[in-house]
C-alpha cells in the first residue's frame, strides 16, 4: 500500500509541476513591454477634470445653467415633501385625501404657506427643503392643494 501511495503521490507533484510550468510559460510569453502596457492600462484614471475656459482635448458636456425662476410646485414635492405628504409621517396630510386637506385649506393659502415656510406640528420649517424659496414653498403647496380637493 506504500508503494502505491508513493506512486500516486508523485503523479499528483508531477500534474502539479506541469501545470506551473504551462503558467510560467505563457506568462513569459507576454513581453516585458506588453506587461508595462496592460498596468498602464488598469491604473489609468478613469475620467479627465477640464477647467472652464481652458482647452480639454475632448468633448465638454454643457454646462447647465440654473434658472432664476422658482421651481414647480411638483418639483418642489418630489424632491422634499412627498417623503411625508406622500404616506402621511408624523401625522402630515397625505396628497389626494380630501378629507385630511379639508380643514388646512380652509385656513387659506396664506396660513397654509405660513405653516410651510414656519413649520406646524412635527413639520419643521420649510419641512425638508431648507434650500427652497418662499415661492417654491407656495408652488408646492398650491400642487398638494391642488390634488388634494
Amino acid at each position: 500500500m506504500t508503494c502505491n501511495n508513493n506512486i500516486l503521490t508523485g503523479k499528483i507533484i508531477s500534474t502539479i509541476a506541469l501545470v506551473c510550468v504551462s503558467v510560467l510559460a505563457a506568462t513569459s510569453a507576454v513581453s516585458a513591454s506588453d506587461r508595462e502596457d496592460q498596468l498602464i492600462e488598469r491604473i489609468a484614471p478613469v475620467g479627465n477634470v477640464c477647467i472652464e475656459g481652458e482647452e480639454c482635448g475632448g468633448v465638454v458636456a454643457p454646462v447647465a445653467v440654473a434658472s432664476n425662476e422658482p421651481r414647480s410646485g411638483q418639483a418642489v414635492y418630489d424632491s422634499a415633501c412627498f417623503a411625508c405628504h406622500a404616506t402621511g409621517a408624523a401625522g402630515a396630510p397625505k396628497v389626494g385625501d380630501a378629507a385630511g386637506w379639508a380643514p388646512r385649506i380652509a385656513t387659506g393659502m396664506d396660513s397654509l404657506v405660513t405653516n410651510a415656510i414656519n413649520g406646524v406640528n412635527a413639520m419643521p420649517p420649510k419641512g425638508t427643503c431648507m434650500a427652497c424659496s418662499d415661492d417654491e414653498l407656495r408652488n408646492a403647496v398650491q400642487y398638494m392643494v391642488d390634488g388634494s380637493q
